[in-house]
């Protein structure tokens, strides 16, 4: 997360805690749409991550008292946010009834056994256009949810909200050594599922025939 974020969170939490009217309007605008996606990748379905977005903030704004160090306000807010995400997934019929191992998911030589050499494919042909990254934004998202809830949680905190390795940790109550493991098989597994998409719609070569 860079310094410049990490202020504008600090500086809003502030305001927050101070109880300017606006600043209460202006903290939902902000975070709302943030505890959105977190919870609909972890939760899988809208209404409940709907349901999770309008809770996390209730509880934030009862828990005001609670929250010393206005610089960590993002950490704090995602905490409340996994609580109320894993309750709700608990008692919600679109909770999975197994969770997949991330082993499950991870490249292979032959689709079934473990440990192979990634084989990446070159990208850089691949057309830079807003449809494209709309579709790796799709494909990227479902591979998300797809991961099992330890993996999703950790990819969610470091690379979607930018938090570092020992804030998520502090929210995961994990070590740092775990989150980096998991981050780090979690990122492995992403890639392969993009790799797998830009392979299968790679454009076919044009053949130029000679008379």
């Amino acid at each position: 997360m860079s310094a410049e974020v990490r202020e504008h969170d600090e500086q809003l939490a502030r305001r927050l805690l101070a109880g300017e009217p606006e600043a209460f309007t202006h903290f939902i605008e902000y975070f709302r749409p943030k505890i959105f996606h977190y919870s609909w990748l972890m939760c899988g379905n809208r209404e409940d991550a709907e349901e999770v977005a309008q809770d996390t903030l209730l509880k934030v704004f009862e828990s005001l008292n609670q929250l010393h160090e206005p610089e960590r306000v993002r950490p704090w807010v995602f905490r409340i946010a996994k609580n109320v995400c894993l309750m709700k997934r608990r008692r919600s019929v679109f909770a999975p009834s197994h969770e997949l191992s991330l082993d499950e998911l991870m490249p292979s030589k032959d689709g079934s056994s473990r440990g192979a050499r990634l084989q990446i494919a070159d990208w850089s042909p691949l057309p830079d256009d807003q449809m494209l990254q709309r579709e790796l934004t799709g494909v990227l998202e479902q591979a998300i949810r797809e991961l099992p809830e330890a993996y999703r949680s950790v990819i969610l905190l470091r690379d979607v909200e930018a938090l570092s390795t020992a804030e998520t940790a502090e929210i995961l109550e994990v070590s740092t050594d775990v989150v980096k493991t998991r981050l780090h098989r979690a990122r492995l597994s992403l890639r392969k599922r993009l790799d797998e998409y830009l392979k299968s719609n790679r454009p076919s070569p044009v053949i130029v025939h000679q008379n």
